[in-house]
């Protein structure tokens, strides 16, 4: 074998391994191609939790729990749930109108993986799909730049139609994701704190 051919040969192994060290490091899990999630670091759910006002007895799902970093940390005098689509726990499967959760807190998946299809923003279904469940009292989304932003003057005015409206926005930052970070809280009230225009505007 030639030089050019080891050096090629070689140049690629260290590729793949760069390749497979920054997928581990961003905590991306792809096993079967169906799901991925990034790992949501610890420190900063308690953070988040940490601002949160629980009720006592309050039933607190976790419908995307991943590692457990946000169901972990929930405080003691809760009653907690959790999904985790890799434990066969699908998040839809989940006996909402048996328990009525009342809070909801995640970090969402990007892209829910459904069918052989490109990777699509998810987000808003997401969303939707606990706005409409009328005894959930308040949502609490981590999600990225891209996800807020897929919060359109329709999607906002679908949302308050549902009676779930935005009442906090934070911003973070994790070093291993890309942009800016934001903790959506949605509850009950009625209120113009986040507010939109329908126009259609040249």
């Amino acid at each position: 074998m030639s030089i050019n051919v080891y050096m090629f040969i070689s140049i690629f192994i260290l590729c793949i391994y760069m390749l497979s060290s920054r997928k581990l490091s961003m905590g991306i899990y792809d096993d079967d191609k169906t799901y991925m999630f990034h790992q949501t670091p610890e420190k900063l759910c308690k953070d988040i939790i940490s601002n949160i006002e629980f009720k006592e007895g309050e039933r607190v799902l976790e419908p995307f729990a991943g590692t457990n970093s946000f169901y972990n940390n929930l405080p003691e005098h809760v009653v907690k749930y959790r999904c985790e689509i890799r434990d066969n726990l699908d998040f839809r499967h989940f006996d909402y109108d048996g328990i009525q959760p009342e809070c909801v807190i995640t970090n969402p998946p990007y892209d829910l993986g459904e069918n052989d299809r490109k990777r699509k923003n998810d987000f808003f279904n997401i969303l939707m799909f606990f706005a409409e469940k009328q005894y959930i009292k308040r949502i609490i989304f981590l999600c990225s730049a891209a996800c807020f932003n897929s919060l359109t003057s329709k999607r906002m005015m679908l949302l308050n139609q549902s009676n779930a409206y935005i009442t906090k926005i934070s911003t973070t930052r994790v070093r291993k994701w890309k942009g800016a970070y934001y903790v959506l809280e949605i509850g009950r009230h009625n209120n113009t704190f986040f507010d939109y225009y329908l126009g259609n505007y040249e």
